[in-house]
């Protein structure tokens, strides 16, 4: 897939949705579409993660838990 930003990716996904609801979809389209959703998806998934991976939480006796760092990067 080409290095298309993610807005431009983002338009493409809902031309080809609003394409496949008036006309229907090529093949090449569909399987265009579904590369773009799971990028999308995975995206999102990446960002999520990462904001989570920062949080950190002060405890009742005042100590710090890092949640990044106890529960983060699990694959």
């Amino acid at each position: 897939m080409d290095k298309k930003t993610l807005d431009e990716k983002i338009a493409r996904i809902n031309e080809l949705y609003h394409r496949s609801k008036n006309e229907g979809l090529t093949p090449d389209e569909k399987k265009e579409q579904e590369e773009l959703r799971k990028e999308y998806i995975d995206n999102i998934r990446a960002n999520l993660r990462g904001q989570l991976d920062h949080i950190s939480i002060q405890e009742e006796d005042g100590s710090i838990t890092d949640l990044g760092a106890e529960y983060g990067n699990r694959e």
